[in-house]
């Protein structure tokens, strides 16, 4: 790339504050690639964003099979939705088509795939032996795990890490609160938009009100730290703060990043090529709830600690 490419590349990327590696070096410079494509046809960001959701699917239907062929294929799908997932937002910050509605819709898709890789490990593992009780087959058993793990353990891994990356970006860039939203203005947004014309959004919009209020639930010092950092500094947030927050947050970053998708997509192929997928699951219950958890107390000490110095003034 040349100098002129090489700036308009780096405006498509978030922070790097907030890349993970493997995103770094395979998906954003390809994701480029294809928005620069995509733009140059005048294709909108959801639709790549659409794609992306069948491609997810084709990748559950395909893991749903026993036969390592159509696990292979189904691995070439999740690998190019998440490609496809990278482009559509770096083709909206490219042509400045960046929108809510974008956002929510790219959450969903991640969920759909998710759903659908859930219903594949539980199709294939329901009359599989349990390895230490072959005796007995999963059954009903892998149903309840892969629900549980799907809509409790799985959610509120993402929607926690997702909400600390878009917490540091909001005190490292200038413009706060690019992506910062929070569920009071969410509902004062739904209340205000009528039905007549905005059904689907009005959908999407109640979904993502509950999104935000669970992502708040889940970090309650920090609603007391940044409620504290609006009472006191409102739109201009002390230099002295904004460094301190990001040298704490920053090393956070590396475990938000082991909680989406890249680190599960790995182990996820793994159990697929060896053929238990029910190790999935235990992965993502306790390996990654460990984590979850040790990531969650390290934030929300981080908050108690800076509420306590900007209630003793030390960043006036």
């Amino acid at each position: 790339m040349n100098q002129e490419e090489l700036k308009a590349y780096k405006s498509t990327i978030k922070s790097y504050d907030t890349e993970e590696f493997i995103d770094l070096w395979i998906y954003r410079p390809y994701g480029y690639r294809c928005a620069l494509f995509f733009r140059n046809r005048g294709i909108h960001p959801n639709a790549i964003t659409i794609i992306s959701i069948f491609l997810g699917i084709a990748a559950g239907v395909c893991f749903i099979s026993t036969e390592l062929r159509w696990n292979i294929l189904g691995i070439f799908f999740l690998l190019w939705a998440n490609l496809y997932d990278s482009t559509d937002g770096q083709l909206a910050r490219l042509t400045g088509q960046k929108t809510r509605w974008g956002r929510i819709l790219d959450g969903f898709a991640g969920d759909v795939w998710f759903f659908m890789i859930y219903f594949a490990i539980a199709v294939r593992e329901t009359f599989a032996p349990i390895p230490f009780a072959p005796e007995y087959q999963w059954g009903v058993i892998i149903w309840i795990l892969c629900s549980f793990s799907g809509f409790w353990i799985h959610g509120s891994q993402c929607q926690l890490a997702d909400y600390y990356r878009n917490i540091h970006l909001y005190f490292i860039k200038e413009e706060n609160g690019n992506e910062f939203d929070n569920s009071d203005a969410q509902r004062i947004r739904y209340k205000e938009t009528p039905w007549k014309g905005n059904f689907f959004w009005k959908i999407f919009l109640n979904a993502y009100i509950g999104y935000t209020a669970n992502q708040e639930r889940m970090s309650p010092a920090f609603q007391i730290f940044i409620k504290r950092v609006n009472e006191r500094y409102h739109s201009t947030i002390p230099g002295k703060l904004r460094e301190e927050f990001r040298r704490c947050s920053l090393p956070l970053m590396n475990y938000t990043n082991i909680l989406t998708f890249n680190s599960r997509a790995l182990f996820l192929w793994f159990t697929m090529l060896v053929g238990h997928l029910w190790l999935y699951l235990f992965f993502e219950i306790f390996i990654l709830g460990g984590l979850f958890i040790y990531m969650r107390h390290r934030h929300e000490a981080l908050c108690k600690r800076l509420t306590k110095e900007i209630e003793e003034g030390k960043y006036d």
